[in-house]
């Protein structure tokens, strides 16, 4: 029987956060294999992202915040061996789907492992730690949707990988504003502690204009600037709280809180994966 603080430490609402990469790499594909699609969702939403959280929180062992938990139980073995069977079923399925697919998924799960396993620990250095998740969470998992999805082989499209590298990289960094004083602690030097609370909205900022400028290059080349337009509206909540809580940081650094990055990351993962659902829908059966 599971114990409630596994349930807990695998933490399935977070992938809701990691989502929108998914849409994202779908808007890319002209004929969708949707059986591979819905595999590939519950693969990575059900199994992969709520085994690495788990290994994660398994090595950390976190007594303070942590994304998605404000309390987190104290993790136990079964937590451990609960993400390895995850991992495992991951990526034999992924097999199943296609070899490259599951290459892709065997990546990630290596690299989820270096990035948490207390032995190497790729999260404790900031820039390979802060590469590592960009480029596994967005470039890697852009990827292996877009593989997974395709009827017919085709170029790959870089423009989208770099899109979702810095999606995920405006996005991550604020995650840890919160967490400076645990990070320090336990011996982790994140990319948000070197830029400090301020230098990370800034970042942030700049990792969100580029990822737009990206966006905005491939839909203009395609002729398709009106769904540019549409996920602009979309993201217009977003901004909005984003520098609303920004001002509020300003003028007191207490708000980069636990509660405020929450409400922020909620705020984004709903509106983000709304954007490209809703394009989704237009291109497929509009």
């Amino acid at each position: 029987m599971l114990k409630k603080s596994t349930i807990q430490l695998l933490r399935f609402p977070f992938s809701i956060f990691l989502m929108p990469v998914f849409w994202f790499a779908l808007l890319y594909v002209n004929i969708i294999k949707w059986d591979n699609v819905w595999m590939l969702f519950f693969i990575l939403h059900g199994l992969l992202y709520p085994a690495s959280n788990a290994y994660n929180s398994y090595m950390d062992k976190d007594t303070e915040s942590i994304g998605g938990i404000a309390q987190p139980l104290p993790p136990t073995k079964q937590l451990y061996y609960m993400s390895l069977a995850m991992d495992v079923l991951a990526i034999v399925w992924a097999f199943f789907i296609h070899h490259t697919v599951g290459c892709c998924v065997f990546t990630y799960v290596i690299f989820s492992r270096l990035y948490s396993y207390r032995g190497i620990r790729l999260k404790k250095y900031p820039i390979i730690g802060f590469l590592t998740v960009i480029v596994n969470q967005g470039g890697l998992i852009f990827f292996t949707v877009y593989k997974a999805a395709q009827q017919i082989n085709t170029a790959i499209p870089y423009s989208g990988i770099i899109a979702s590298i810095l999606l995920i990289g405006g996005f991550y960094p604020i995650t840890q504003v919160y967490q400076h004083a645990s990070d320090r602690v336990d011996g982790v030097n994140t990319l948000s502690m070197q830029l400090g609370i301020k230098g990370t909205f800034l970042f942030c900022i700049i990792m969100y204009f580029l990822a737009f400028l990206t966006m905005a290059y491939y839909f203009i080349s395609i002729d398709e600037v009106r769904t540019f337009i549409i996920i602009q509206l979309f993201f217009l909540p977003v901004l909005i709280y984003f520098f609303y809580w920004m001002n509020l940081v300003w003028k007191d650094i207490h708000y980069a809180n636990f509660k405020q990055t929450m409400k922020m990351n909620w705020i984004a993962a709903i509106f983000t994966n709304m954007a490209f659902i809703f394009v989704l829908i237009q291109q497929h059966f509009g």
